[in-house]
């Protein structure tokens, strides 16, 4: 008997408390996946579901079983991650990325901590946008990155989602600087300077949904990435930029003021994410050092959105 797949269609049907969804989840039929389950009740001598013509429940022995059943994929994934690595030649190579807007202390905390537990794999660190690293997942050319959300995070498994609040990066002669917190309806009148759509297109929708809903409409909407090209649209367009205080804090140059956002309306929300099935213990070591990072560096703090962090079918907020 193949144990690991059976035990994938036991935790599908725990999960999905229904035969028909879990057969789609699993990519085959009902009848095979009913008869895959009845065989690992057989093998292990206890009824793992109760089944009506109406819904499937576990049982108190399914219920026991169930976790002890997830931690065997997990190690089963692991090792078939191992085995990949190994088999490609790529055994001591880590192929990582990070969005740009993390600062320069949270790379180089991360760097340490990955080195510092990890030390025979070189890591190959890139810059490269969300969108760009849902891309290169699906082209397996990349390991592990920290994505923006909302996202879509089909195929990936992922950490723990982490916050960083945003506040926003004034003109210093803008009128909201004389408060030490500013809101967004207060920004009415200046440009808003936004990475391009294309970096993460759920996550711009989405702050210009809440900019709307917070009473801000930005008339125009200028697009940059790198910082010293943002403080120029800012400081010669009367625009504003959104950036956590990490990033843009301490380093505004002449002219410029950072001031945060009332309430927090606003806030970046990253978690690691991997290839399903492929978290070896270079990933998790990986996931490891960017939580450590974010949180002594960069002020991030767990965060359960409220909202789904998968790509919604459509924006919201219309230009």
């Amino acid at each position: 008997m193949d144990l690991i797949r059976h035990l994938e269609c036991f935790v599908a049907v725990a999960e999905e408390s229904h035969f028909g969804r879990a057969a789609v989840r699993l990519h085959m039929a009902q009848p095979p996946l009913s008869q895959r389950i009845q065989r690992l009740e057989r093998e292990l001598e206890v009824r793992l579901f109760d089944r009506t013509s109406r819904q499937v429940a576990l049982t108190k022995a399914g219920m026991l079983l169930l976790p002890e059943a997830r931690a065997l994929l997990t190690r089963a994934a692991t090792l078939r991650a191992a085995a990949r690595r190994i088999r490609g030649g790529e055994s001591g190579l880590l192929r990582a990325a990070l969005p740009a807007d993390i600062a320069s202390a949270t790379v180089a905390a991360l760097m340490d901590a990955f080195q510092e537990n990890c030390a025979t794999v070189e890591l190959e660190l890139q810059e490269l946008s969300t969108g760009e690293q849902l891309d290169r997942f699906a082209a397996q050319e990349l390991d592990v990155g920290l994505v923006h959300h909302p996202c879509d995070v089909t195929g990936l498994e992922l950490g723990p989602v982490l916050r960083r609040d945003l506040g926003v990066l004034l003109p210093g002669n803008a009128p909201a600087t004389e408060h030490r917190e500013v809101t967004l309806a207060s920004l009415n009148g200046h440009e808003l300077v936004l990475f391009p759509r294309a970096v993460s297109p759920a996550l711009y929708d989405d702050v210009l949904t809440t900019c709307a809903r917070g009473g801000y409409t930005p008339p125009a909407i200028r697009h940059g990435r790198g910082d010293s090209f943002v403080r120029g649209l800012v400081l010669s367009a009367s625009a504003v930029a959104f950036a956590p205080r990490d990033a843009w804090g301490d380093t505004t140059g002449p002219g410029l003021v950072w001031r945060p956002l009332a309430g927090a309306p606003l806030a970046w929300r990253h978690s690691i994410a991997w290839p399903h099935g492929h978290g070896d213990a270079a990933v998790r070591a990986f996931a490891d050092a960017a939580e450590h990072a974010l949180r002594t560096t960069a002020d991030a703090r767990p965060d359960a959105p409220a909202r789904t962090t998968h790509l919604r079918p459509a924006a919201e907020y219309w230009l």
